[in-house]
């Protein structure tokens, strides 16, 4: 299961819309690594103006590469985070965030090619 659910926002999603600011804090509270690894790297752009920061570090576990994948996995949590950071998030391999300033349209298209994947690889991460 990807998210912890609570009852409350469980509720809100049957009765009809759910409001963003209370899904975004579900992701936060179940996938505390992604969270942590996507809003630090938000803040490190933000703080530095470039274009955009991103994580070259594998997760510590396969517990944390869960979470990162399932977070950034869902169009739902993505875009939500995207929202909430203001920032476009894009990935590679199974750790290798970056969160982009969405002016930079440039950058992302660059780092999503399949030029950018292929060089991203390395024996290592054949199998993370």
């Amino acid at each position: 299961m990807s998210l912890t659910v609570p009852n409350e926002l469980l509720d809100q999603a049957r009765a009809g819309d759910v409001d963003d600011a209370a899904f975004v804090a579900c992701v936060r509270d179940s996938l505390p690594y992604a969270w942590s690894l996507i809003s630090g790297l938000a803040e490190q752009r933000e703080t530095t103006g470039a274009e955009f920061a991103d994580n070259q570090t594998p997760p510590p576990s396969e517990e944390a590469r869960g979470q990162l994948l399932r977070c950034l996995a869902s169009d739902a949590m993505r875009g939500a985070l995207e929202r909430h950071f203001g920032v476009r998030l894009a990935f590679q391999n199974c750790h290798r965030v970056a969160v982009f300033d969405p002016a930079a349209e440039k950058a992302l298209r660059e780092f999503v090619t399949p030029r950018a994947q292929l060089l991203n690889q390395t024996p290592e991460l054949v199998d993370c």
